[in-house]
């Protein structure tokens, strides 16, 4: 059976990014992930969430078409929560170096039990610094 050129794009997926344009002032740049999924490594079963991605850019910022195949790239894949939501921190700090930048992982009830997990970057003006942030 052949592959559908959606199926092959998300395979091909690679996070880009195009350099800021508003370097005179910060300002927060907000994303809503509602279909994210991944599968369960302990059940294979999958496991729904919402993401939310919030971020103050710095000399770069995310292209939105990358993001987005980027985020389904983790439909197939076995991933704990808490992993796949500082993995997508990680990387787009990786990419962007941004002022800020927040990742929630906002899981579907699954055995009556809700799991949201957060995961925070802050660059201090002279140093990187990660710091975890419960608010």
């Amino acid at each position: 059976m052949e592959k559908k050129y959606g199926t092959i794009a998300i395979e091909n997926n690679k996070l880009e990014s195009f350099d800021n344009r508003t370097l005179n002032r910060r300002y927060k740049v907000e994303f809503t992930c509602p279909e994210f999924t991944c599968l369960c490594p302990r059940s294979g079963f999958p496991d729904f969430a919402t993401l939310y991605i919030s971020y103050v850019p710095d000399q770069k910022c995310v292209e939105l078409k990358s993001l987005k195949l980027y985020i389904n790239g983790f439909r197939n894949e076995n991933v704990f929560h808490e992993d796949v939501t500082n993995r997508i921190l990680n990387d787009l700090v990786e990419l962007l170096n941004p002022w800020e930048l927040k990742v929630v992982g906002d899981f579907t009830v699954r055995g009556n039990i809700k799991t949201v997990i957060t995961s925070y970057h802050r660059k201090e003006e002279n140093r990187d610094k990660w710091v975890l942030n419960y608010t």
